[in-house]
């Protein structure tokens, strides 16, 4: 994998999360060797005190038991100080009666450009990105948002899920998975790369192995 600490160019998928210190919410931390040997969502947002922002934080609490099932952590990052996180969290306490329980980095602008999180075209604040790394600190899925278009959270959570599942059973993951509109909760089979495995997909699927639509379509259920 690339090394992206070396130059100053926005990640890309495949990419090593980039080694940094940040000062967060619940102390400083070493990224990625923080989350060592987890999945970790680092998502950003425009700023504290700001109506969708605060929407978006409440919805990732509420999920953060389900990340946490996949063994996944979460840690949100925007251009304020330390206090403003800590006194936007006290707001939501009271306001909300939502507790935030991952931490929140306190960017200066040295990490939202690194991330390439800042987009002129959209001003001057972080945009709303979200990254997805894996266990071995791979940059497995990145996601823009413009300020004014909250996340959903349940789809961040659908690709946490559905990436690992892909890793686990070497598949790939259907649209709308798992209420794909043409095979339902089962997984894409990779397709064949060479005309002797392209003849033995048929022979597999006539053995009930998986199912095709052809050669180069075929899909199953997993544990099948």
């Amino acid at each position: 994998m690339k090394d992206i600490s070396e130059n100053k160019s926005m990640p890309l998928l495949g990419d090593k999360f980039p080694d940094m210190k940040v000062q967060t919410t619940h102390g400083q931390m070493e990224l990625p060797n923080h989350f060592a040997g987890k999945w970790f969502v680092l998502f950003s947002h425009p700023a504290d005190f700001t109506p969708v922002c605060t929407t978006e934080f409440v919805a990732f609490q509420k999920r953060y038991d389900n990340f946490k099932a996949l063994h996944c952590e979460l840690i949100g990052l925007s251009v304020d100080q330390v206090f403003a996180h800590i006194k936007w969290e006290e707001w939501i306490k009271e306001n909300m009666d939502v507790e935030i329980q991952f931490p929140i980095i306190a960017d200066t602008g040295l990490v939202a450009e690194k991330l390439g999180l800042i987009h002129p075209g959209k001003g001057t604040n972080t945009v709303r990105a979200v990254f997805v790394v894996d266990v071995k600190s791979n940059i497995r899925t990145i996601l823009y948002y413009p300020q004014e278009l909250g996340r959903n959270i349940d789809e961040i959570l659908r690709i946490v899920e559905a990436m690992q599942i892909a890793d686990k059973n070497k598949v790939a993951m259907p649209a709308n998975w798992p209420n794909n509109e043409i095979v339902g909760d089962h997984v894409i089979i990779p397709p064949a790369t060479d005309t002797k495995t392209a003849k033995e997909r048929l022979e597999r699927a006539s053995a009930g192995e998986f199912e095709c639509f052809d050669w180069w379509l075929c899909h199953k259920k997993l544990g099948k």
